[in-house]
């Protein structure tokens, strides 16, 4: 694995198998395959983790002084012996069969990730249709968004589990409709958390998908622009739930869906637009859609520079705008997201450098990384679960811009961050 800068500045510093004890930060120069351990760089905690290191066949074993807790053992005196051979070949080794079986959870993952990404697909396709067929085929429009709602909710309230995964850059290049389909499906797994019944998600989905409908007569150029609007740009930006209001009325959607529509840019404290309503003069759909809404267009902004990390935008909600959201749906929604949201830039204890693909709404503090390891081709990056991994934690996070260009190549931060959800049969089991 891949420090941020080398460790003491000049040169390695190596040891014999002999001469391991507990406390050492040790590097194997390995390919990942050829040894048991999750991580090719780790701190050693037990007895038995020397006898595998041991058991390795290694001549010398790089180790960082700065890293460590303790001094290495002193060389033994007279001749050097030859490293043990191994006590078992790697199919007997219980060591090398864990690392097998997390190979095969982790196959098994990729194989719901990308069955994830294909669900993300067809539901931006979906959205892409509703949008173009709205004015020509309204009536049906309404029943497709309806359903594609349905099958959503289904999907997310027939497992315990839900894990909110980040997508591939090209699961989709239609980035207009991200924006709406991010929302859906952050509002609905907000809901769900929040208890909230089917029917109710399933309104919250419609309504979701079209928030911000009114702004197909807003002109493009405005809702694209990448400076910051004038004072009448703003102006006519609001515009768009009044537009919003006039297209749902056409598409006869239901009281609560018209609510979302008319109350997602409405604040707890009056803050908000285009009533200045407060508290509970807002509906819970609409106060759910506030804050996932605010969440997405502080990562997602029309300028790709001015883009928050998951991890800085949820702090910036926290800390800044509080007072617009509704306390408990808040709280809640930063609980589901984890501290490191999927798409954070993170560096565990170890300086593995990692981004986060996946959340899971009951286990928030335990994501699931795609670490770099140079010595693993990118197209078989290693998922690390950290529910797994109890002797790692995350120790900071970095903007996508401050990684070595060797990293950011490797990890791709998404330029846009999109999710779905991932739910298995009987759970994701630490997804």
């Amino acid at each position: 694995m891949m420090a941020l800068e080398r460790d003491d500045h000049s040169k390695d510093h190596f040891i014999t198998p002999q001469q391991l004890c507990i406390g050492l930060h040790i590097h194997l120069d390995l390919s990942w395959m050829d040894h048991p351990f999750t991580f090719s760089s780790f701190k050693i905690k037990s007895l038995d983790q020397i006898a595998t290191l041991q058991s390795l066949g290694l001549e010398r074993i790089r180790y960082s002084p700065s890293k460590s807790e303790a001094e290495p053992l002193a060389q033994p005196t007279g001749a050097i012996s030859a490293p043990p051979p191994p006590t078992l070949s790697k199919d007997d080794d219980p060591a090398y069969k864990a690392k097998r079986e997390r190979m095969q959870r982790l196959a098994a993952q990729r194989t719901r990730v990308n069955a994830c990404e294909r669900e993300f697909q067809t539901a931006a396709k979906a959205i892409k249709s509703i949008t173009q067929n709205l004015f020509a085929r309204p009536k049906e429009s309404y029943e497709a968004a309806r359903g594609l709602a349905e099958t959503m909710v289904e999907s997310m309230l027939t497992e315990a589990d839900v894990a909110i995964t980040l997508m591939n850059d090209k699961a989709g290049n239609e980035d207009v409709y991200f924006h709406s389909l991010n929302v859906a499906v952050l509002a609905m797994m907000l809901a769900k958390e929040l208890k909230a019944p089917a029917e109710a998600i399933k309104s919250l989905g419609v309504g979701a998908l079209f928030h911000d409908i009114g702004k197909v007569e807003i002109p493009d150029k405005v809702v694209r622009k990448t400076d910051p609007l004038t004072h009448a740009e703003q102006q006519l930006m609001q515009q768009h739930v009044v537009y919003g209001l006039e297209i749902g009325k056409k598409l006869e959607l239901s009281g609560e869906v018209m609510a979302v529509v008319a109350q997602h840019h409405e604040h707890a404290d009056g803050s908000g637009y285009p009533r200045g309503l407060q508290g509970n003069q807002i509906s819970l759909l609409a106060r759910i859609v506030t804050i996932v809404n605010a969440y997405d267009n502080l990562c997602n902004p029309p300028n790709p520079a001015k883009a928050m990390t998951p991890h800085e935008a949820l702090s910036v909600m926290y800390a800044q705008q509080r007072a617009h959201f509704d306390a408990n749906a808040l709280s809640v929604f930063i609980r589901c997201m984890g501290v490191y949201p999927p798409g954070s830039i993170v560096v565990l204890s170890n300086e593995t450098i990692g981004i986060v693909v996946s959340v899971n709404s009951t286990r928030p503090l335990k994501p699931t990384l795609l670490v770099y390891d140079p010595a693993v081709p990118k197209e078989e990056a290693i998922l690390v679960d950290l529910e797994q991994e109890p002797d790692v934690t995350v120790a900071r996070t970095l903007k996508p811009q401050q990684l070595p260009r060797p990293v950011f190549d490797y990890l791709s931060p998404r330029r846009r961050v999109t999710y779905y959800f991932d739910a298995e049969p009987g759970g994701t089991g630490g997804t």
